[in-house]
């Protein structure tokens, strides 16, 4: 699944995408997470870095989204395939 840079989805994609990214923040960076969150409360443009926070979060769910939900290729069917494959290759 590869998206382009100004393709977001509806509401609903939108929405999976920042809690799959939340995840996966939250997974890997849990202690310093904490640290940059009181650090940025201090900020005076907090604005601007929520809103590049929304977009790296989006990306984010997005890589695990691409990572985790598509599902392997069924292996009969690849197997189908290389046997056909392996016949037009001999002719028969």
């Amino acid at each position: 699944m590869t998206h382009g840079a100004g393709q977001h989805g509806g509401p609903d994609r939108q929405a999976v995408l920042l809690v799959a990214g939340l995840a996966d923040l939250a997974v890997s960076t849990a202690g310093s997470a904490l640290g940059a969150v009181r650090g940025l409360l201090h900020r005076s443009d907090a604005a601007e870095l929520a809103a590049e926070a929304e977009s790296d979060l989006m990306a984010r769910g997005r890589l695990v989204l691409d990572r985790y939900a598509a599902a392997p290729p069924a292996h009969l069917e690849i197997l189908a395939r290389e046997s056909m494959a392996r016949r037009a290759a001999d002719g028969v």
